[in-house]
């Protein structure tokens, strides 16, 4: 398994602090791509991206579990780049980012579907479960993570996405 990255810190409203998490997720589900094996030496056909997950924490919590010291203004940010941080009193057990998919998006992800539901790259065709868009939550978990990955999905153009938004609208 890839070891999880805490890459940054950032002061946010509240006295609170975002915690920038990042890291190269196996989810079971992706065959192994023969062409990128074969062309590993160039980074054109390099496919594993980071997932990222980002958390507020109250910075007191954050010095008692990580032993970092993150009194941060609002808009403040510290690059951390910490390979595989371990909480105290937690050592055995790795952070990991945890994906969960879902058709129940909340009240912004349903109005704001083109930017918020699951594509086939960036600006690919939309990636859909039993006819309904699917969103991907990451979290991160302490231990080993379980993801939640739909399967039996479609693909679905990106104008008919949008004719189907309109029709669900109704």
């Amino acid at each position: 398994m890839n070891k999880i990255v805490l890459e940054s810190a950032k002061g946010v409203k509240g006295g609170k602090v975002q915690l920038t998490f990042a890291q190269v997720v196996n989810t079971g589900n992706n065959p192994t791509n023969v062409l990128g094996l074969l062309n590993a030496s160039d980074d054109r056909f390099n496919q594993s991206k980071p997932r990222y997950a980002w958390l507020s924490a109250q910075p007191a919590d954050v010095n008692k579990l990580l032993g970092l010291n993150l009194s941060l203004a609002e808009g403040e940010e510290l690059q951390l780049d910490m390979v595989d941080p371990r909480f105290i009193g937690f050592e055995a057990q790795p952070l990991n980012i945890q994906i969960n998919e879902t058709t129940k998006g909340n009240e912004y992800e349903v109005s704001n579907f083109e930017k918020t539901a699951k594509r086939a790259g960036k600006d690919g065709d939309f990636i859909m479960h039993n006819g309904m868009y699917i969103y991907v939550r990451t979290s991160v978990v302490l231990g080993e993570a379980k993801h939640i990955i739909l399967t039996d999905t479609t693909r679905v153009e990106t104008s008919a996405a949008s004719a189907i938004a309109a029709a669900l609208a109704k």
